[in-house]
């Protein structure tokens, strides 16, 4: 630790470059979201050393769980030890974790789309950024065979691609989640456009989330993707309810890393579609 007292900005970055090429331990996320706040719940096991991103303002700390040193910005260590709660300044938190923490952002915000609020809340370092995007770019590579299979399953169904694409853009069927705590957000897929990535592992069998309220489509049914292995299924509820449900085990956050997208089979949600048409 005493190599990084009094950190520069190059020097954490630097650091982080070389966290980021290294194994990332399983560090979920969960949203939480009530009228006017959102909570970003990031969960780190024992013995990690973790630097967070940069907080653009003040704002609430919840730390539920745990013991953490940080490295304070005059080169200085305290030491954090849960329950506890503070109004956190503007900056970076760097701090290796003895016990497993349980810490919780509250930004005051009507906000729900996660990706936006990271961005106006918090600032990610390029070196992060450029680790991001290779590691996008291998997924997408990898994600080829899901693209063949979308095209093989629009012509089974009698679907263009561009009718497919005009509906997803229609807001008239669409309604919002409601409050409440969600595994994913929204974020760039590896197979098409925006998809749903898991911020947190989810069980084989866990409900992910409603994709129909009352028949109208939330953010679930609008952004998941096509897979040709999907790791999700819709389930109908009754009464216009559809949910989305995971077929097995989905990781969630490693580190810096988001988690798997999360998938469903295009033809299973048409059958699925028709037959509520029926009943």
């Amino acid at each position: 630790m005493e190599q990084l007292l009094g950190p520069t900005v190059l020097a954490v970055e630097e650091l982080e470059k070389k966290m980021l090429a290294m194994p990332q331990v399983e560090c979920p996320v969960v949203h939480f979201f009530a009228p006017g706040i959102a909570v970003r719940e990031v969960s780190i096991p024992a013995g990690a050393f973790a630097i967070g991103h940069y907080q653009k303002f003040e704002h609430l700390n919840i730390m539920l769980k745990g013991r953490v040193t940080v490295i304070n910005d005059d080169g200085t260590t305290t030491e954090l030890v849960a329950p506890m709660r503070f109004v956190g300044k503007p900056g970076r938190k760097i701090g290796y974790v003895h016990e497993d923490v349980v810490w919780q952002n509250i930004y005051a915000t009507t906000e729900t789309d996660v990706e936006k609020l990271e961005e106006y809340f918090m600032t990610k370092s390029e070196c992060w950024y450029a680790a991001d995007r290779c590691k996008k770019l291998a997924a997408t590579l990898q994600r080829s065979e899901d693209r063949a299979d979308f095209a093989r399953a629009l012509a089974e169904l009698g679907f263009t691609e561009d009718q497919v694409k005009f509906q997803s853009y229609v807001t008239d069927d669409r309604t919002d989640l409601p409050c409440g705590g969600y595994k994913f957000k929204v974020g760039e897929s590896a197979i098409e456009g925006r998809g749903l990535i898991a911020m947190s592992d989810i069980a084989e069998g866990e409900e992910i989330g409603p994709a129909r309220i009352n028949g109208l489509r939330t953010t679930i049914g609008r952004y998941a993707n096509h897979s040709a292995t999907p790791n999700a299924h819709m389930i109908h509820r009754g009464g216009g309810l559809v949910v989305l449900v995971a077929l097995h085990h989905i990781p969630g956050c490693r580190g810096g890393d988001d988690g798997d997208e999360i998938t469903v089979d295009y033809r299973a949600v048409v059958r699925l579609n028709l037959q509520i048409g029926k009943e």
